[in-house]
């Protein structure tokens, strides 16, 4: 190979990667609202979440086991929602919906940082309730939040700039996510977690205020507009386009219920067991908040042990910057194949924790299982919003997340328990026995790839692929 061919194809190479990133900076102020409040959400969604069960332990003195679960009724409520709720987006619009939504969690966080001065402590007792009925409220909001930003991108970005659209998004919420490890430490040390609880909902208060402005009736049409003409122009030229006829124009309440009723994929055995096949690996992200804050601040000492936000926060920043890049290198893989190499890379590193708690074993872990979930959640994700009918996005993204509402509850239910017997609270490090729970946790995750590999042939058989 001469020098001169080598040049070309490093140029061509860092074209294809950079481009995509050039197509999507010239999209639309709605896109860019809807970017804007996916990574402020993913700052305070994470945020809270890492200190939630910490905070239900010391404010209202619940064991570990129910703390836990406490935190499975949020996440996993907020998944459960969005079956129901997903096809509110639908129906009244995104920018409405987002504003209803965050509306909704702005007053279930605040009841949520109250609650211990307006109960009784106690499992079940008058302050957890109230804990609950704030819960709630986030729950409802956050059912009609997710959907709404993926049925935004779909709406807002062309054939040139769909792929990183859905990657950008799913990037810059888990920028947002990371960034709680720099902000919560020295804040929680001067005004307590209570404190960054409020410091949270003056966030959300925030971005309804910046939906509001930046994504207004009249950037949201224009938009609509330029996306249209973009996929209108790719269809004279050959290209696959989104579904644009819409079927359920004119129609009554009931007969919407019906055709959504009709269209709902749960007969599509392919489908199902593609989503359902995954379980196993999601446990991980659970582990994210469940597991792993209160395994670096139990097992380890010094640095890691003070700054755990950090390190439980850090595969957000990773997956900021490995998400794009790898989306821009593998957008033209099949999405079965980025699946089960994602999901194997993902999981395997969980055995690497069950060398024991040292803190080259916890970088090489968070680094490389953000390496596989860079490869394939974005591209589920995408895939589910793309192959939705036009006006059923959000019920799509709905169905396609129901996998983790049973993720969420069943490692609540667990978690807190393994906890208890391997990494208990009031223990030396030396004393815990970190290993054997994380080589659990890997022969769980593991069954994902091995469940994709195994039906690789019949999934691929008729196998749905986003355009």
């Amino acid at each position: 190979m001469t020098q001169e061919t080598s040049s070309g194809g490093f140029k061509a190479m860092a074209r294809e990667l950079v481009q995509p990133f050039i197509d999507l900076g010239k999209t639309s102020r709605a896109l860019f609202g809807i970017n804007v409040t996916s990574m402020l959400e993913g700052l305070t969604y994470f945020g809270v979440l890492t200190l939630l069960a910490i905070f239900f332990n010391e404010a209202m003195g619940l064991d570990d086991p129910t703390a836990g679960r406490t935190v499975g009724i949020l996440t996993a409520g907020i998944t459960i929602a969005m079956m129901f709720l997903g096809a509110t987006v639908d129906w009244i619009g995104i920018r409405k919906a987002l504003l209803i939504s965050l509306a909704l969690m702005a007053v279930g966080r605040a009841v949520v940082t109250v609650s211990p001065q307006l109960g009784a402590p106690g499992a079940w007792a008058s302050a957890h309730w109230i804990a609950l009925l704030g819960i709630l409220f986030i729950v409802l909001g956050y059912g009609i939040y997710q959907p709404a930003l993926y049925a935004g991108v779909k709406m807002f970005t062309g054939p040139k700039t769909a792929a990183m659209g859905y990657a950008m998004l799913y990037a810059l919420m888990n920028l947002g996510g990371f960034l709680p490890g720099i902000i919560s430490p020295p804040l929680r040390k001067a005004v307590g977690i209570p404190g960054v609880f409020w410091f949270y909902v003056a966030v959300t208060v925030g971005e309804i205020v910046l939906i509001w402005f930046i994504m207004s009736r009249t950037a949201v049409e224009k938009a609509k507009r330029e996306a249209a003409a973009e996929w209108s122009t790719a269809a004279s030229e050959g290209a696959d386009a989104p579904e644009s006829s819409d079927d359920m124009a004119g129609m009554t309440l009931v007969q919407r219920l019906v055709y959504y009723l009709k269209h709902f994929p749960f007969t599509d055995l392919r489908f199902m067991y593609f989503i359902f096949i995954l379980i196993p690996v999601q446990t991980l992200f659970a582990h994210n908040w469940l597991t792993i804050p209160l395994y670096t601040s139990r097992a380890f000492d010094g640095v890691v042990a003070e700054n755990f936000e950090f390190f439980s926060n850090l595969n957000p920043i990773l997956i900021f910057f490995l998400t794009p890049m790898v989306a821009a290198l593998t957008a033209k893989r099949n999405t079965y194949t980025m699946m089960i190499a994602g999901t194997f890379v993902m999981a395997s590193p969980t055995f690497i924790l069950a060398l024991g708690p040292r803190f080259e074993t916890l970088m090489a872990y968070l680094v490389i299982m953000s390496i596989g979930e860079a490869m394939w959640q974005p591209r589920f994700l995408q895939w589910v919003a793309e192959i939705a009918p036009k006006n059923m996005t959000g019920i799509y993204m709905g169905i396609g997340q129901f996998p983790w509402f049973l993720t969420k509850v069943v490692t609540a239910m667990y978690s807190g328990w393994f906890l208890m017997k391997y990494c208990p609270a009031d223990t030396p490090p030396a004393a815990l026995n970190t290993e054997t729970m994380w080589f659990i946790y890997g022969l769980i995750a593991i069954v994902s790839p091995v469940g994709l590999v195994v039906a690789r042939r019949w999934m691929m058989k008729g196998f749905r692929q986003a355009a």
